[in-house]
């Protein structure tokens, strides 16, 4: 589900998120291998572990840019929905 919304990102920015998603996917790829070769359970789930943490990362630098870019226009601009965007945002974000 999207809002159908767009944002334009920095070149800086782009490349940043586009990077952890690579190397995530890289290591989504490689746990699915450590599955079809039958790696043992401890060792998949330590590299469950730091795709999730990986994860997290990416949300903190994009949830971050948001706040900077998106939170701070909208406030400006006297648009008070992006506060609570932002909180619904967060919300579901710690679930």
């Amino acid at each position: 589900m999207t809002t159908g919304k767009k944002k334009h990102r920095t070149e800086e920015e782009y490349k940043s998120l586009i990077n952890r998603l690579n190397r995530i996917e890289g290591q989504v790829r490689g746990v699915r291998k450590m599955v079809e070769t039958d790696v043992y359970c401890v060792d998949i789930l330590t590299q469950v572990s730091a795709i999730q943490s990986a994860l997290n990362a990416f949300n903190k630098e994009l949830l971050g840019n948001h706040i900077k870019t998106c939170v701070a226009d909208g406030i400006r601009a006297d648009n008070d929905e992006v506060i609570d965007e932002l909180v619904k945002t967060i919300q579901k974000l710690m679930k």
